[in-house]
């Protein structure tokens, strides 16, 4: 997440004016990002402990410590309404349609993300199905419009290359994240201990390198080639 970061700051100066906000918020992605797997990294490091037991095999055990997992949704709650205003920023809609779209799916993200997290700490099944329904109709709502009400945005890009890149990056993000409701179910089958943890976790650090960094490269791959297009046009003559 970090040298994703570094990455995209760096090719700033490589694309117009008009897509620098977009990658400038893919790097802020990455490096909050960055910032809490740090402090998910520490708290796991405070409430396990890895040890062998007279030359035996290791057994992972509870320091006691309460492993916060808090760290994660804070990211999600800053990061994904910013995934999704980089991808309608780097698309370049109409400027009305681009303030509406921010505000409409980066309150729909938000909304999501509050409403799983009460679920996430409970111990009661049925408490946490009730939270999963209720964060999945901000959620449906959300992949419908990457899905769906993106689709005439996406065929109207400036290039075959450009509207390629933009349908990879609306299905990136729409596979990526529907990943999160079924890693968020572990917990509500049965599943308990630090097997369910140590699911858990792979399952969402795997989704958020998808939905971070390898959307943030289609984010600068698709800015780079309308800057392109751009710039070529501007060079043919009259």
């Amino acid at each position: 997440m970090g040298s994703a970061t570094i990455f995209f700051w760096l090719q700033l100066p490589n694309v117009t004016k008009s897509y620098r906000t977009a990658l400038t918020i893919t790097g802020i992605v990455t490096l909050i990002a960055t910032y809490h797997y740090i402090r998910i990294f520490n708290s796991w490091s405070e409430a396990f402990t890895v040890a062998s037991k007279d030359g035996g095999d290791y057994e992972v055990k509870l320091t006691g410590a309460p492993f916060n997992d808090g760290y994660r949704y804070v990211d999600w709650l800053l990061t994904v309404p910013l995934l999704l205003i980089e991808l309608i920023l780097v698309m370049k809609l109409p400027q009305a349609e681009t303030v509406s779209l921010s505000w409409k799916l980066g309150l729909a993200s938000a909304l999501m993300v509050a409403l799983g997290y009460p679920g996430e700490i409970q111990e009661d099944l049925s408490v946490r199905w009730f939270w999963w329904c209720l964060s999945m109709i901000p959620f449906c709502y959300v992949v419908f419009t990457l899905a769906v009400g993106l689709a005439e945005a996406t065929s109207k890009q400036p290039s075959p290359a450009a509207a390629s890149l933009a349908s990879a990056a609306r299905y990136l993000t729409v596979f990526s994240w529907l990943t999160y409701p079924f890693v968020y179910m572990v917990k509500s089958v049965g599943l308990a201990g630090p097997a369910a943890t140590m699911y858990e976790q792979v399952g969402y650090s795997i989704a958020d390198v998808m939905a971070k960094a390898v959307f943030g490269v289609l984010i600068w791959a698709l800015a780079a080639e309308k800057s392109a297009v751009e710039e070529s046009g501007k060079l043919l003559p009259n």
